[in-house]
Parts: C-alpha cells; structure tokens; sequence
C-alpha cells in the first residue's frame, strides 16, 4: 500500500513570497496564472508586500487596533478603508495601499485568518482584545485536536486546557493541521485529542474560525485522550519534520 503523506499546511514556507493577482471572472489568486481559467489576470501586489501587509493586519486586528488609532466593534470588525489608510499613513512605502489590498488578503488566506462583510474586516481567531464572538456554531466535527509540548501532556490530561494567553482555546480538525499548529512552539508536539460530542451534549459552545481552526473557553479533562505516539498520521508528520532538520 502507498501511503500520500498529507501536505503540510506553512504559510511562511509555501506562500511566502507568490504575488497576488487577480482574474476578472475568479477574483484574488495566487502565482502566475488562475487556476480556475489559467488566466494571467491583474497584478495588484508581490509576495514580499503581501506578508508585510498581512503580518500588520494580524497584529491590528488581533491584538493592537488602538495603536493605529482604529475603532474596533465589540465583534472585532473594523472599518477596511480606516484600516487601509491607517497603514499608508504609518508606512509612506505603502501609499499606494487601497481596499482592494485588503480585501485581496483575505480572499487568499488559505487558513481563513479574515473575515470581510459590508465594507469591514476582522481576524476570526487568535484575539488577545476583549471581544464577543459571534461565529458559526454548526457543523462541528466528532474530534478536534490541540497540541502542547510532550512535558506539558500529562498536566493537560488531568487539569484540561485552557487558552493562556489567547481569549479562547485553539482546536485543530485534524491530526496533521495540529501538529503542524503546534511544532511553530515545540519540539515534535504531543496532540490532544477532544471528544466534542460529549463536549456539545455537556453545554459547552464551540465556534468554527478559520478552515482548520475551531474556538472554546476551555476543555475539562474527561473529554481528552492523547493520540498515541504511533498513530499513521502522526509518524508521517514525524516523517517530515525529520526530513526538515
């Protein structure tokens, strides 16, 4: 049997730098050609520009909207012209910055990262401010992941988890999008896995933020089990941090 190791999901490592452009059937893409149509469409930024811009826009709508002197709602929207002219005006290297840019980012983000409705933008996970959440609580699969440090694990199995820093717990869909989650801050991470139906039957709400990421004020420890050191999916993210050192 030939087994397909599951692409890892790296912003930094498979995104950086691919320009945006943009099709005018299919909207914001990224690289040279559309692949909906393979159509070269419109340039609107490089790669390099893209990550200054987005690593900004995360640092403002996760955690410091005063510091550009933007007003956030108590859902954590802010105005996407304030936002784009508040960045032009911090950085003149960016004068030519519009909308569109904005918009242009969070179309492509391939982990949902943003949110755009009617004319405002907001980060959908990872806030430090205080905000209300108003995401969808539907669809939320069986088993959700989360990783910690191998040193961490036990306290985790018998205390539960809870968000430290952040203002919610962050849970991954699966395995591999967890260990990739978690090895940005540990040594090949240990992963947690929640059972969510006993969670959802119990009271507690979970959100769907991103594509991958799902929020929760806290998981009580009857509803974790460590995934075992030898399960497949796990050995392959083995498998590929190694071939990365």
């Amino acid at each position: 049997m030939v087994i397909v190791k599951p692409a890892r999901l790296s912003i930094g490592r498979e995104s950086a730098h691919l320009m945006i452009r943009e099709c005018h059937l299919h909207g914001y893409f990224e690289g040279d050609l559309c692949p909906a149509c393979n159509s070269e469409g419109k340039f609107v930024m490089n790669g390099r520009e893209r990550d200054q811009i987005a690593r900004r826009m995360a640092g403002i709508l996760r955690h410091f909207p005063e510091k550009f002197d933007l007003e956030m709602d108590i859902n954590g929207w802010v105005s996407i012209r304030e936002l784009s002219n508040s960045l032009a005006r911090k950085d003149k290297r960016k004068h030519w910055l519009r909308d569109r840019h904005i918009s242009a980012i969070v179309d492509t983000d391939p982990k949902g990262r943003y949110e755009v409705r009617g004319g405002n933008v907001r980060a959908t996970y990872a806030h430090t401010v205080d905000i209300e959440l108003d995401l969808p609580t539907d669809n939320i699969p069986d088993l959700l992941y989360y990783p910690c440090s191998r040193d961490e694990l036990e306290v985790m199995l018998e205390g539960g988890i809870h968000p430290g820093s952040r203002k919610w717990v962050h849970l991954s869909n699966s395995i591999t999008s967890a260990s990739n989650a978690g090895a940005v801050h540990h040594f090949h991470p240990a992963i947690i896995e929640i059972d969510t139906i006993q969670m959802l039957a119990s009271g507690n709400t979970i959100f769907h933020a991103g594509t991958t990421v799902f929020l929760t004020e806290n998981v009580e420890p009857q509803y974790c089990a460590h995934v075992s050191y030898d399960n497949n999916e796990y050995l392959l993210m083995l498998d590929e941090w190694g071939e990365e050192e």
